[in-house]
């Protein structure tokens, strides 16, 4: 009964996300299992915080990425005046 429930609930989990949630959630949540499995048989809490966390990782190197791309394509700026 237990493996159902976590089935499920990784089911649930994969097919409530979109894909550019999926991708932090799916990585974290599987790292988040295999924690929370060896950390005292708590892998469906370790995936939902591991997805958790993943989703938020992913989201601020999205962020990181794009701040970058838009300073690569600003004028370099130093201070100084041609006059």
């Amino acid at each position: 009964m237990k493996k159902v429930m976590i089935a499920a609930t990784l089911v649930a989990m994969v097919g409530a996300t979109t894909q550019a949630q999926a991708i932090g959630c799916i990585s974290g949540g599987a790292a988040g299992a295999v924690a929370g499995h060896y950390a005292g048989h708590h892998a469906v809490l370790g995936a939902v915080g591991g997805c958790i966390v993943g989703h938020q990782a992913h989201k601020k190197q999205v962020a990181d990425k794009k701040l970058k791309q838009q300073q690569r394509h600003q004028p370099q700026q130093d201070g100084s005046s041609d006059e």
